[in-house]
Order: structure tokens, then sequence, then C-alpha cells
């Protein structure tokens, strides 16, 4: 795939070792990195976009997606689910659901879960809301963590449109895990909805026993 090649020897021009070794060392050296910083990044994935704009379409950008996603460069992670969220926004069909999970479950940590959460997964399910149950009840319910931090997740940029019911319902139901990202995600999720709501997210809180952490990132905004 030309888009692919094109991409990746842009990254490979500008590959610096030194900082490849402090993002490595920041991640647990759980990824490859050519030590090219977001800023620098984006623009070389723009770049490479306007050159294959036309090219990019919707099959053409799971291709793409999926193919940069077996590289071992952590970068090339962060391109696919870019141009992912840029050109399928607003044309998720119902079946997308199973790559989202797949992004999700593959070369998993929480810098690319994260944003697939907010802004893949949530805008898939802002299009397809008749989705919402099954979907998040099977994430939640998942043997995978970060499904489970995904359903969580997933309403971080609605804002008004959040079905607190369901937020809390989640966090209930995940309340007593000991794992550090769900106890964080608890706390996020809960913390930008008393944004729209304290009220709310005071009450639950008070008569719900979070684990600290979640309790504490939960009231950050309010106490």
């Amino acid at each position: 795939m030309e888009f692919v090649l094109v991409l990746k020897s842009k990254l490979e021009r500008n590959a610096n070792a030194e900082e490849a070794r402090a993002m490595e060392a920041y991640m647990k050296d759980l990824f490859t990195y050519y030590g090219i910083k977001a800023p620098k990044r984006k623009i070389l994935l723009k770049e490479t976009i306007n050159e294959f704009k036309g090219e990019l379409t919707r099959d053409n950008v799971i291709k793409v997606s999926n193919t940069l996603y077996q590289d071992l460069h952590r970068e090339l992670h962060y391109c696919a689910i870019e141009i992912v969220d840029r050109f399928l926004r607003k044309k998720y069909t119902v079946n997308d659901i199973q790559f989202i999970e797949k992004l999700i479950v593959t070369n998993s940590w929480w810098d690319s879960v994260d944003f697939i959460a907010k802004h893949i997964l949530g805008n898939y399910l802002l299009q397809h809301p008749d989705q919402i149950q099954e979907v998040i009840s099977k994430f939640s319910s998942s043997k995978n963590m970060w499904l489970n931090r995904s359903a969580i997740l997933f309403q971080l940029g609605y804002k008004e449109k959040t079905d607190a019911q369901l937020l809390f319902s989640l966090c209930e139901k995940h309340k007593s895990s000991d794992d550090f990202f769900i106890k964080k995600a608890i706390g996020w999720a809960l913390r930008e909805y008393s944004k729209v709501n304290p009220e709310a997210i005071l009450s639950f809180v008070s008569k719900t026993k979070l684990k600290p952490l979640s309790e504490r990132e939960a009231l950050k905004r309010i106490q």
C-alpha cells in the first residue's frame, strides 16, 4: 500500500534515537518508537493524507489502519487511529464495531485505548445508539480489561448527552476492581460528567463505596 510506504518513509527520515529511547522507557518498553513527538507526527501524517486524499475511501482507510497496526512502531498505531477518526467519524456502519473492538484489544495500552474509547467507540455509538446496550454490555462483561475501560470511558465527550444511569451502573459494576486502569477510568468518567451535573456526582459518590483513587479523581473538580 503506497500510503503506508510513504508515511513510514517520512517517519523513518524524521526518527530521533534519543527521543525514541525516552518514549520507550516512559511506555515501559512495550512498544518501539521512531522518536517523533506528536506535533511533528501529525504534520507528517497530514502531508501524507494530502498526497493520497482521493484514495482514502472508507474501505481503504480500514485496510491502511489494519496495516499500520501490524507494524511495531507506536507512532504508526497513533496514525492508524487518527485516520479512522478523521475519515470514518460520520460514516460508521453497524458492523464496524468488530473493527473497533479489534483496535481496542490490539497493541493495547492507555494511550491508544483512551483515544479509541472516546473518539472512535464514542462516535460510533452516537451514530448507532441502538447498539449501545449490546456493545457496552459485552465490553463491560469481557475478561479483557481494556474493553472494560472503554465501556466506562466511551461517553467522555458526550457532556449533556451522557446517559448518567448507564455511567453510574458501569462504575457500580467495576467499583471493586483493583486494577489501576479501571479505578482511574471510573474516576475520570465521573469527573468529566461532574462538569455537567456536579450534584449527581456528589450524590453517587456519597452512596457508593468506590476505591479511594476513583473517589479522589471523581471529586477533583468539585472539592
